[in-house]
Order: structure tokens, then C-alpha cells, then sequence
């Protein structure tokens, strides 16, 4: 690789005068082809100047700094990276997808709105909900929908002064915020020292304000990766004080084939597609939050709505875009959500079907717990016990050599590997959260095993190696603080603040 083209930044490959290309001059006429003064510029444009295969070759090195699930084994906590099936991405790529404009006449894509009444179905059918709605476009988005949804059902009961919503203290930190922009106040609910719902806490909460609670938001199971075993105690105490119970989908894959949501008492839930129906989550997006609800609360649901009629003996599938009992929430997105991630959830389900998808909750669970417990001896285990699909380390085992779950994370680096989250959830001081997900071979995970060992060996051994990793990437250890205080967000900020180390 040529080190020049890697490392530095494209304005040091430029040379005045330098072009990528030779065009003709435009015989379109002096007079059509100027633009008016007042569109043209003051100040010359400072753009690069470089040939066409340094360019190509530039961003060419510079795209292998990427990191994927096509690269490597990506153990991200919290946030399923799933790996996404080719042949998902080439069904949503079809030109009869891609090339639908979202204002097509419904007689027009009969195909595209079939897929998303299936989908809703069959959503339906695996959370054990009455009805969805795919309008959101983020799992955030889709929280804040479904507080939506409930906001409306207790509006319409004549009970708008139900304005808390009661949240686990280890919840992920969208579920606070959702609620406070859906004009909602947070009250927290204790966890136990084995990660689960103080339910003591819960009925001290409720018999206090339950009058004034619109919901609970639960993620189950929960963001240690511990199932929530006292669900139906929660769902009748919260039942109890009229309010309901919302389901946050985050960690839904191992629930897949074992159990659903609508079963154990929840009202409303939200679906992060892009997490559990196979894109690959990160990176900003895209993603898909759709949002079902159990029966009595469809007309509470955002439109516009994919239904159906049998017109002749055939089915026809139109967008119903309003409610004429104006009982709807109204619209929270003009169009059905980032369909692309529709058409890839849908390939997902279809392509596993009813037998191979039960596989996904027990897969997620026994891929989890296996590398939990061959690693339970070096690095430091709060909570004994089964996990589900995620576990949560509290760093090392033996802190004595002053390794931090930071230095395990920049270690990790080294060797190929995508670090885990780190320092979150808040309940332990060192957390080092790992989700191997359901699709990872055991020679992957006894790869990523073995390398969490030698690492913890090394922090014994040899720390500093530790301490001061990543050494094989193109950038090593950065001043995380100095970065967020002082960002170099342009090029001669960059170049002056080089020229400045370089003298020192």
C-alpha cells in the first residue's frame, strides 16, 4: 500500500493546476451557458486539485479503514450488528423497489404495498400484538410513536392528567427521552442487585402516583441481558392503577421462537427492525421502529395504513390515509418508514420462515451464555445466572495491574476485532457489555475467546502493551478528552496543529 495515498489528506496530494478530467468547451452559446453574476461566487473555491487515479487511490485506502460485519466479528453490545444476507440487500435493491416514487397511485405498486401488509401481519403474529404500524423510521422514533399512541388512548378515556411514565433505572437511555419529548415526566424504578425491577419499588411508586401514570416502559429482557422474570406481577400492578405497559423492542432477539411480548402483558411496543430483522445496525441509520399495539388501540395508530379489500376475488392493498373517527394519533412520517429496511426485514422473515425463525431466540441465548461463561474466570461477573442474548462484565477479574475496560477495548483493535460497549449500562463502574448474536460460527467465538484471554493475560504480563494500544491502526490512542474540547474540524486547523507537534 502506498503510505503517502494512506495517510495523508487529499489537500496534501494537490498541486496547482493538477485536473481529473478533459472536457470540451460547451458549444451550447456565450449567453445560455454564463450563470447570472448574482449566483456566482466572491471567493475562489478551495477544492483539491489532483489526477483521477490519485483520487481513486486516496479514497480507495481510505475506505479500507471501514469497519463491518463483512470484516470481522462484531460483538457490539446493546445494539445487535447483525450480519444482513446478500441476497436481502439484492431484493431491496430490484429497480420494481428502488424505483418507486413514494407518490406512486396505490394501482401502481399493488407489489410494494402487499409486502408492507404481510409484514405488519407477520410482525403481528411474532410479537403476538393486534396491529402494526411501519410509519416510523427509528427505533427512537418509534418510542416516541408508541408514547404517542398512549398519550391518545388515555386523552380519548377523558384521563389526559396522566402525564408520568414509570422507567427501570437500567433502561437505554432513549426511553427518558422519548418521554420528555412526548411531554412526559420520568419516574425511575429501582433495580435489584441482580439487574431486575424492584417490584417493592414498583408498588410503592404506583400507590403513590398511580393516578397520575400513563405507562411503564420495560425492556425485557432488560440492558444486562437479564430476563425479566417478575413480568406478570409487573403487567397486573401497573394494569391495576389503569395505566399501561410499553414494550421497548431493542433486545427482542432472543425472545424470537420462545416467547412474545403481547403474551406477557404488553399494550404497545416498537420494533427495531434494522437490529433484530437483519440490517446491520450502526453508522447512523438506516433504521425502522415500527409500532404495534394489542387490540382496542389500533384506531390510535398513525396513518397513513396499508389495508386490504377482496374486490372481485382478488385482493386489493390501499394506503388509508386518514380516519374518519378521528381517533388517530395523526402522521408521524409522510411515507411507510425507510421501506428499503421494509423490503430486508421482510426477505428476512420469509427467506427463515415459521420453523428456522424459532431458531433465533435460542441461538442468540446459547451463543451469549457460552462465551459468558468461558470468560467468567478472567473478567469480573456482577450478576451470576443465565443471560439471554447479552451479558455485561465489570472489567477485569484482577484490577491490580491498573487495566481499564477502555485498555481492553483499544487492545481488542489489535487484533482484529470490533470493541464491545463499554461503560454503559452505569450500574457497574468498569461494564464491558458483549452480544455475540445468533449468526456467529463457534470457531468466530472461540476466536474472540481466545483473544479476551490473552488479553487479560497481557494486563498480568505485560500491561503496558494494554495501556497504550491499538498499535497496528492507522491512528493509535487519542486524547478522547482533548478531542471533544478541542475539535479540528478543518483542514488548516489540521495542518497548523501538525506543524505545531511536528516541532515539538
Amino acid at each position: 500500500m502506498n503510505n503517502k495515498l494512506y495517510g495523508n489528506l487529499i489537500f496534501e496530494l494537490s498541486r496547482p493546476g493538477r485536473k481529473g478530467y478533459s472536457l470540451p468547451a460547451a458549444d451550447f452559446g456565450h449567453s445560455s451557458s454564463e450563470l447570472p453574476s448574482q449566483l456566482l461566487r466572491d471567493s475562489k473555491l478551495e477544492l483539491p486539485e489532483c489526477d483521477e487515479l490519485t483520487v481513486v487511490r486516496h479514497y480507495t485506502n481510505l475506505s479500507h479503514n471501514n469497519f463491518g460485519v463483512n470484516d470481522g466479528f462484531y460483538p457490539l453490545g446493546s445494539c445487535t450488528m447483525k450480519y444482513n444476507p446478500v441476497i436481502n440487500e439484492e431484493l431491496a435493491s430490484l429497480p420494481a423497489f428502488t424505483r418507486l416514487h413514494p407518490h406512486t397511485p396505490a394501482k401502481l405498486c399493488q407489489h410494494a404495498l402487499r409486502l408492507c401488509y404481510e409484514l405488519q401481519a407477520a410482525l403481528s403474529e411474532l410479537t403476538g400484538m393486534s396491529a402494526f404500524t411501519l410509519n416510523p423510521c427509528a427505533g427512537a422514533h418509534g418510542e416516541l410513536t408508541g408514547l404517542m399512541v398512549i398519550r391518545a388512548w388515555h386523552e380519548h378515556r377523558g384521563e389526559s392528567s396522566r402525564t408520568k411514565v414509570i422507567i427501570p433505572d437500567s433502561a437505554h437511555g432513549t426511553n427518558p427521552a422519548s418521554a420528555a419529548v412526548c411531554g412526559l415526566t420520568v419516574v425511575e424504578v429501582k433495580s435489584l442487585p441482580d439487574g431486575t425491577v424492584d417490584v417493592q419499588d414498583l408498588r410503592r411508586i404506583v400507590s403513590q402516583q398511580g393516578h397520575e401514570v400513563a405507562a411503564m416502559m420495560m425492556t425485557n429482557p432488560n440492558t444486562l441481558g437479564i430476563f425479566e422474570h417478575a413480568i406478570p406481577e409487573i403487567t397486573d400492578i401497573v394494569h391495576s392503577c389503569g395505566a399501561l405497559m410499553y414494550y421497548d423492542g431493542a433486545n427482542l432477539n432472543p425472545m424470537l421462537g420462545s416467547c412474545r411480548p403481547g403474551d406477557m402483558g404488553f399494550d404497545v411496543m416498537h420494533i427495531n427492525l434494522h437490529k433484530t430483522f437483519s440490517t446491520p445496525h450502526g453508522g447512523g441509520g438506516p433504521g425502522s421502529g415500527p409500532v404495534g399495539v394489542r387490540r382496542g388501540l389500533e384506531q390510535h395508530l398513525p396513518m397513513p395504513r396499508v389495508t386490504a379489500k377482496v374486490d372481485n376475488g382478488a385482493t386489493i392493498y390501499e394506503l388509508q390515509t386518514h380516519d374518519n373517527s378521528e381517533m388517530t394519533l395523526g402522521t408521524v412520517g409522510t411515507f411507510l418508514g425507510n421501506f428499503n429496511v421494509l423490503v430486508k426485514a421482510y426477505a428476512y422473515i420469509r427467506s427463515l420462515g415459521r420453523e428456522n425463525i424459532k431458531m433465533v431466540g435460542p441461538l442468540a441465548t446459547l451463543t451469549a451464555n457460552y462465551v459468558k461463561e468461558s470468560l467468567k474466570d478472567v473478567y469480573e461477573l456482577p450478576i451470576q445466572g443465565l443471560c439471554k442474548h447479552e451479558f455485561v462484565f465489570d472489567g477485569l477479574k484482577d484490577k491490580s495491574s491498573g487495566v481499564t475496560t477502555m485498555d481492553v477495548a483499544k487492545r481488542l483493535l489489535d487484533f482484529g476485532y470490533h470493541a464491545p460497549t463499554i461503560y454503559f449500562p452505569l450500574l457497574f463502574h468498569e461494564s464491558l457489555m458483549v452480544e455475540p448474536t445468533e449468526n456467529e460460527s463457534k470457531e468466530t467465538l472461540d476466536g474472540f475467546i481466545g483473544t479476551m484471554r490473552k488479553i487479560a493475560d497481557e494486563a498480568k504480563t505485560n500491561p503496558d502493551i494494554v495501556k497504550t494500544a491499538p498499535h497496528t491502526t492507522p491512528i493509535g490512542r487519542v486524547d478522547d478528552v482533548l478531542a471533544a474540547k478541542q475539535p479540528v474540524l478543518t483542514y488548516s486547523s489540521w495542518a497548523t496543529q501538525s506543524a505545531r507537534l511536528s516541532s515539538q
